[in-house]
């Protein structure tokens, strides 16, 4: 990954960062995990990376902090405990004597069952306003949301990020926040999910800039030592493909673009070769989501 060099300004500016070391090769998963996963860049940008012992204590999926890969989780947890309903057994029979006729047997009434109710979805308690480039309030307003069915790792309103966490997303380089803060960077936060159909996580990561043009200026210069691809829907976009060598390895892109003040990145990971497509229409819909603020 290539970090932009530092901002233009009246007086000379410092030399910008190197860009980091070449890809490893790729290597086999421990016989003990249930998908084989390639090995990137260590200077990726993926905040779960970063935070992976954050993450794997949520019980959701298992990180590590040393590789850029993930095992996809392709099982979903069922939230909604079986309700059996409880039969009544029968009543007793009573037997006829001698001298009295047969008295009817009882008839058992089976018991009601409650439906069970669904668990209904987290409300955002987050708040933004959007003016024309400016975006105001909380960042994390800004992630795009959480489609139906999908599963957040962490807080499902996202994390807000620490210059620590942030640095961490371009692999700790030397200067990167002096870089960062000289395009006017104010704050950043993130949000990673799996989705429905548990076939793909999706990792958004949001960086506020001072103004439209430094946020422009930012996304612009923002590489990645992958194979590159087109964005389709989102005019201002570039991406990244890593193709997985083996369908069960693990695959990712990468998109990167900017929308008024705000920098974002949507990585995608998937199991075997992704498809841009559904890249495509996450970014064209993280670009809406900042431009009308819902």
């Amino acid at each position: 990954m290539s970090v932009p060099a530092e901002a233009p300004a009246d007086t000379p500016a410092d030399a910008p960062v190197p860009a980091d070391g070449p890809v490893p090769a790729d290597a086999p998963a421990s016989a003990e995990a249930p998908v084989p996963v390639e090995g990137a860049a260590p200077g990726r940008k993926k905040l779960p990376r970063a935070l992976g012992v954050a993450l794997a204590t949520a019980g959701l999926l298992a990180v590590t902090a040393t590789s850029a890969a993930v095992t996809v989780a392709v099982g979903r947890p069922d939230a909604r405990p079986a309700v059996a309903a409880a039969l009544p057994s029968a009543g007793p029979t009573v037997s006829a004597s001698p001298t009295a006729s047969p008295s009817p047997t009882p008839t058992a009434t089976p018991t009601p069952v409650a439906p069970v109710a669904p668990v209904p979805k987290p409300v955002s308690t987050v708040k933004g306003t959007v003016s024309g480039a400016k975006h105001d309030g909380d960042l994390r307003f800004f992630l795009l949301p959480i489609p139906d069915g999908g599963e957040s790792y962490g807080p499902s309103d996202g994390m807000t990020m620490t210059d620590s966490e942030v640095s961490e997303l371009f692999g700790n380089q030397d200067g990167i926040m002096r870089i960062l803060r000289s395009y006017g960077y104010k704050d950043a936060a993130t949000r990673m999910y799996r989705t429905a159909d548990g076939k793909a996580e999706v990792t958004v990561t949001l960086l506020h800039f001072g103004s439209g043009g430094q946020a422009g200026d930012f996304a612009k210069n923002y590489t990645m030592k992958l194979d590159p691809i087109d964005i389709d829907g989102d005019p201002n976009a570039h991406g990244y493909v890593h193709q997985p060598k083996q369908q069960a390895y693990t695959g990712s892109m990468t998109g990167i673009s900017s929308q008024g003040d705000v920098q974002y990145t949507v990585d995608v990971d998937v199991k075997g070769s992704p498809d841009k497509a559904l890249l495509s229409e996450l970014m064209k819909r993280q670009r809406e989501w900042l431009s009308s603020g819902g």
